[in-house]
């Protein structure tokens, strides 16, 4: 027996990526091209008993490539993190799986990182065929299990159609056709990608998918290998010299050792392996068929799947055929991606629910492996979610009332009736800035969790760490502001210093919330900067600094701003999902309801009488940038 792990590991979100448009059967020599300009003799054979209907291809009907292989996998990765907890940045593991990458060298999973982005993290490659997909998935399944890594990103990819195409059938010498074993696959495979997030704990919002055990051997050691690339079979059965054993490439190339072959001969001693391995996880008592909801075998044709449940059904087990689950017939073969792309459809379609079993099973005739895991629905941790999306007329038509107010208030400022015409253009530029910032925060890795419900106690402990920093800062700015006032703008500068006073002990309510949240004082008190605030910081000293600072105005703008129109909603949204009290989140409830005290007295000073257009521009140039450096400070949140 496996020894248990200490955490368990969950399925929180799945996501494809299968390139082009479906391509039908009649369609499939247009893009793969005919060898030697006849059309295939086997063609319609293999097809009549494959059941696949349509597939996709990453290539055009000049048989030009489209993407690339790691393409296809990042794309897939980017639907997966849509429905994610996490974001890219969070990534700290990256398994992959194929049957061939771009590169020959370095692993699939550099290149995949080198495509994606994301953090510096653990990589692992695995390549193989079918099997490839579960050892990915098992290995970041383990990772997570043991606490090795918390939020596991896996794909699975195939761009197999470049390997299809008529061209390379036609540098093999000596053949005017194609033997069978090597035209086979050509009607059998495409392309596509399947990509899953795996973490230790279950999705806030979504149902997540419990990964119980999952089992994978290899019986290489008693059965030949069944497919392969690289080299042709003597009449001893045995392989001949490998294509980087040939003198040159293009003599590996006519005798054909770049085409991918199956050897169709071995395929019926794997389906009897695999349901082999089924009744002995049977007699092991890890599987009770009665008791699963779903069964997902992979199957590279629809001409296998009455042997297996033949042989089911004389060692007794009767699966109903609508617990049966294959799209095979819609997605095509996709090797290695097909169980995850048979697993996204189920879930992102609702098709699932709470309590049920999965199991998976996915056989390899490459190098006879069969692999088998048991996965539980589960529900998400949350049901209710407010919504902290941006506030148009039209999102605020679906806007729980609970969650958000429906009274948001005006933008910070608004024109004056007959007022000055430099201040009209002041107050409509500063209203483009402000649409644009408020846009940007929204994408911010921190804030789009919350508002797609998926924001955590870690994510909030950061975010107070951050808010604290600023806020101490904010009191000493505004202070050095108020002392670079000159003495002919002594109501201004009692304006700045009472604005100073009123806010240079808030940071104490973040410390509050900090702790309250499981967070050490001692933690918050001196933790550093991160890069963002630190420029942040830099910036509103410097123009701090400057003899009558008034384009600070622009500044106030965009954080008195926040206060006013975004606080609150970002305290109710993480009192909502994080079930907290209102003390814990009292900070952004204040600032919520008081700010715009603070916005009457920005609309006060500049209504003074120093409003001039050279100080409207440097007052709309401070807000941009104030703006820039905020959004780069949350952005930033723990890089120190």
């Amino acid at each position: 027996m496996v020894p248990p792990m200490p955490h368990d590991a969950f399925i929180t979100s799945l996501g494809k990526f299968l390139p082009g448009e479906p391509i039908t059967n009649d369609q499939m020599e247009d893009y793969l091209g005919k060898v030697r300009g006849r059309p295939s003799r086997a063609r319609a054979r293999v097809l009549s008993q494959n059941g696949i209907t349509q597939r996709h291809y990453a290539i055009d009907r000049e048989q030009r490539s489209l993407f690339r292989n790691w393409d296809l996998a990042v794309h897939a990765i980017h639907d997966a993190l849509a429905r994610s907890p996490i974001s890219l940045g969070e990534m700290d593991l990256l398994v992959t799986a194929t049957t061939q990458a771009d590169l020959v060298l370095p692993g699939f999973a550099s290149q995949v990182h080198r495509a994606l982005g994301g953090p510096a993290c653990e990589v692992a490659s695995l390549q193989g065929i079918c099997s490839s997909g579960m050892q990915a998935l098992r290995a970041a399944t383990l990772q997570v299990a043991s606490g090795e890594a918390r939020r596991a990103v896996v794909c699975a990819s195939e761009l197999v159609s470049r390997l299809l195409k008529a061209s390379h059938y036609e540098e093999v010498t000596g053949e005017d056709t194609v033997p069978f074993e090597a035209e086979f696959l050509r009607w059998m495979l495409s392309d596509g990608a399947g990509a899953a997030v795996v973490q230790d704990r279950p999705h806030p919002t979504r149902p997540s998918l419990k990964v119980e055990w999952m089992d994978i051997r290899s019986h290489a050691n008693r059965h030949e290998l069944g497919m392969y690339v690289g080299a042709n079979r003597g009449a001893d059965g045995g392989f001949g010299p490998g294509w980087i054993d040939s003198p040159t490439f293009g003599e590996a190339a006519a005798t054909g050792a770049f085409n991918i072959k199956q050897d169709i001969r071995r395929l019926e001693s794997l389906v009897a392996l695999g349901v082999d391995g089924f009744f002995a996880l049977m007699d092991q008592g890890r599987l009770k068929p009665d008791e699963v909801d779903w069964f997902c075998i992979h199957y590279s044709s629809h001409f296998f799947k009455q042997p297996i449940v033949k042989l089911l059904e004389r060692g007794g087990v009767r699966i109903p055929e609508e617990r049966w689950f294959s799209n095979l017939s819609t997605r095509g073969n996709t090797g290695c991606a097909s169980i995850f792309l048979m697993l996204e459809e189920l879930v992102n379609e609702g098709r699932v629910r709470p309590g049920q079993r999965i199991f998976c099973m996915v056989p390899e005739s490459g190098g006879f492996i069969a692999c088998y895991a048991m996965l539980t629905v589960v529900a998400p941790a949350r049901s209710l979610v407010p919504d902290v999306g941006v506030t148009t007329p039209a999102a605020n038509t679906q806007t729980p009332t609970s969650a958000v107010s429906s009274d948001l208030g005006p933008l910070p400022l608004s024109p004056k009736e007959g007022g000055d015409p430099v201040r009209e253009k002041l107050v409509r530029e500063l209203t483009h800035v402000w649409v644009d910032f408020e846009a940007k925060l929204q994408r911010v890795p921190v804030l789009d969790k919350l508002s797609r419900g998926v924001f955590t106690v870690e994510d909030y402990r950061e975010l107070l760490i951050n808010m604290r920093q600023q806020v101490v800062e904010g009191s000493r700015w505004i202070a050095r502001a108020a002392s670079s006032i000159t003495a002919e703008h002594l109501a201004l500068r009692s304006s700045f210093i009472r604005h100073a006073r009123d806010e240079h002990r808030d940071y104490e309510m973040l410390e509050r919330h900090y702790v309250s949240v499981g967070g050490a004082h001692e933690a918050i008190t001196r933790a550093p900067k991160n890069i963002g605030s630190e420029a942040l910081s830099a910036w509103m000293f410097h123009r701090a600094s400057q003899e009558n600072p008034f384009d600070l105005l622009g500044a106030m703008f965009i954080i008195e701003g926040l206060g006013s129109r975004v606080a609150r909603r970002w305290g109710l949204a993480i009192r909502e999902q994080l079930s907290l009290e209102d003390e814990q989140v009292r900070f952004f409830l204040y600032h919520g309801d008081n700010d715009t005290t603070h916005l009457d007295r920005l609309d006060g000073a500049l209504g003074s009488g120093i409003l001039t257009p050279e100080l409207a521009a440097r007052i709309v140039k401070t807000a941009k940038v104030t703006a820039r450096l905020y959004l780069l400070q949350l952005e930033e949140l723990g890089n120190v």
